[in-house]
């Protein structure tokens, strides 16, 4: 959803259809905190949602390990 939420905002009014309007409401939430404190580089490149892709891939790969460990032992 993030990076169909990215592909987005390089196309004119996309954001402002039903989906576009739908993944604001669902991505943004979990942007927000990296937004926060992660500033656009130049003032135009926001290189938050790629922090925040790789955070989420970081915490599916932790649960994973930690679930093998549980389970397979």
């Amino acid at each position: 959803m993030i990076f169909v939420y990215i592909l987005m905002s390089w196309l004119p009014n996309a954001r402002d259809s039903f989906i576009g309007e739908l993944l604001g409401k669902l991505v943004e939430p979990f942007l927000a905190p990296f937004r926060r404190f992660i500033p656009p580089i130049m003032g135009m490149i926001d290189i938050s949602p790629i922090v925040a892709l790789f955070v989420l891939r970081l915490a599916a790969v932790g649960l994973t390990s930690v679930l093998n460990y549980v389970f397979v032992g």
